[in-house]
């Protein structure tokens, strides 16, 4: 999840774009209004294009492991449409907003997103935004005080999440096909299969230090700026974005899983090593089997892999311009449990053999530097 540009996040929305979004993203009654507003009113007379059976692309992990490069890099093709900024705040209602926005459309003027990590957005850029859809409508399945926690949803939400899908998908594109990028989809990864059988779902993960480490920190500085800016952890409550930050609400998919977290502080590496191995450790085993694992240090090191993934989701040659992904690796000096992290990297020797870059023999198996 990115938030707008940063230093200033204050300084992007006025207080009529706070009520705007209040409105829209936090009072159900309006966001399911405005979804059925959108469907009866473009919703019907779009064609589908055969939505179920398209190829669209889920991309979906813990944070921190290269989710929204991965995203972006896909985007970037140009046979995928996505929510982005432009879309909020009625997200669940993309055509009434993008008609009744159309004379005040702002110019894609792009800034540092406030995760001070380089990455930059704009108005144009994809986002993870379809969760609002899930917590509007099957919110009081998986969402609990402190964690969140796995469920399938049922028939009639799987059916009005198709229905959104298509609204999403522009009608002069019927070759279009949908792109998310949304953390949260690892609490339905079954649904997601059943609304799209032939999806293609992407798991990436990342060297469980490094992962663990830029967690920490992004919890520590979110802390901060909802600390500061108190409609900064409600925006991200509404986008049901708790990965970390004042509102954080760990993902809890097996029995155990809150024992193992209870007994470490989120301050320290250990907690976030901890929460890496839970998620990771289960979805090895839960996760469908044509969902595909992505090493984010593969990815970056081995272009076969991009190439495979392409191929996976059956796109052309990449576009000329775009660049190499790059390893962003730093030394983490923080303290940790030992037995800890060898259960982490553990898992990770596992993912990597999943993922089939190890297995394929392109890359050998080895220890990442910490």
């Amino acid at each position: 999840m990115s938030l707008p540009a940063s230093p200033a996040f204050r300084s992007n929305y006025s207080a009529l774009d706070r009520l705007l979004h209040r409105l829209a993203l936090n009072v159900a009654p309006v966001a399911e209004l405005s979804f059925d507003i959108d469907q009866a009113a473009y919703g019907r007379k779009k064609p589908d294009f055969g939505v179920e059976t398209k190829r669209h692309v889920f991309v979906s992990g813990l944070a921190r492991a290269g989710t929204t490069v991965l995203m972006r890099r896909f985007h970037e093709t140009g046979a995928f449409r996505s929510l982005t900024y432009r879309d909020m705040p009625f997200v669940l209602a993309p055509n009434m907003w993008k008609s009744m926005s159309a004379a005040s459309r702002s110019p894609a003027v792009s800034g540092e997103r406030a995760h001070d990590d380089r990455l930059q957005v704009d108005v144009d850029s994809p986002e993870s935004l379809d969760e609002v859809f899930w917590r509007i409508f099957t919110g009081d399945d998986y969402i609990r005080d402190g964690c969140l926690v796995p469920y399938m949803p049922d028939d009639e939400a799987v059916a009005r999440f198709r229905r959104y899908v298509a609204a999403i998908l522009p009608a002069d594109r019927p070759d279009s096909r949908y792109l998310s990028k949304n953390n949260n989809n690892v609490l339905r990864l079954d649904g997601i299969r059943k609304a799209f059988p032939e999806a293609l779902i992407l798991v990436p993960f990342r060297d469980p230090v490094q992962q663990a480490a830029s967690l920490r920190a992004q919890h520590a500085r979110f802390i901060g700026l909802q600390r500061d800016d108190r409609f900064v952890r409600s925006y991200m409550t509404w986008l049901g974005h708790h990965e970390f930050g004042s509102d954080h609400r760990p993902f809890h998919l097996r029995e155990g899983d809150r024992e193992r977290l209870a007994a470490h502080s989120p301050d320290t590496l250990d907690y976030w090593l901890v929460n890496w191995t839970n998620v990771y450790g289960c979805l090895l085993e839960s996760a469908p089997g044509s969902a595909v694992f992505v090493c984010y240090e593969d990815l970056c090191r081995d272009p076969a892999v991009w190439a495979l993934l392409r191929t996976q989701a059956a796109l052309d040659e990449d576009p000329v311009h775009m660049q190499p992904f790059e390893l962003a690796a730093r030394e983490v000096a923080l303290p940790r449990t030992g037995a800890i992290e060898d259960a982490a990297r553990q898992v990770y020797a596992r993912l990597r053999e999943r993922s089939g870059a190890v297995a394929s023999g392109r890359l050998k198996p080895d220890r990442i530097p910490a």
